[in-house]
């Protein structure tokens, strides 16, 4: 098995509890750690043989367009959407971030962490 991770996506959202934050948008940075058998792109130097980066990422931008209130949420449709999109996931991580969040102080980000295990239908 191997571990993939893609690190530091960026992206600006409209995710939030205040009506504020659906309105005006704010700065995320999210944290995906795919683990997927790699023995095969290992030997073969071949993409198809793996999971491609840039799909991943295409897959967690579509869910980051998506307005939710909680970061709970947004990080749950992403790994179901990369365990659909990707059905030879193993395990995945994702940690999603809201930097400068509103809450009345100087904070560089809130976090929420939560993996395949959290999936449920």
């Amino acid at each position: 098995m191997g571990l993939i991770s893609i690190e530091g996506m960026e992206f600006f959202a409209y995710h939030g509890h205040f009506k504020e934050e659906q309105v005006i948008g704010t700065r995320f940075m999210v944290d995906l750690y795919i683990e997927v058998d790699t023995v095969q792109a290992e030997r073969s130097d071949n993409l198809h043989d793996t999971v491609n980066y840039l799909t991943v990422y295409q897959t967690v931008k579509k869910e980051m367009e998506q307005k939710s209130h909680l970061l709970e949420h947004v990080a749950h449709r992403i790994l179901k959407a990369v365990h659909a999109r990707f059905p030879d996931v193993s395990e995945a991580e994702v940690k999603v971030a809201k930097l400068n969040p509103p809450l009345g102080g100087k904070i560089d980000r809130v976090c929420v962490t939560l993996t395949s295990d959290d999936i449920y239908e």
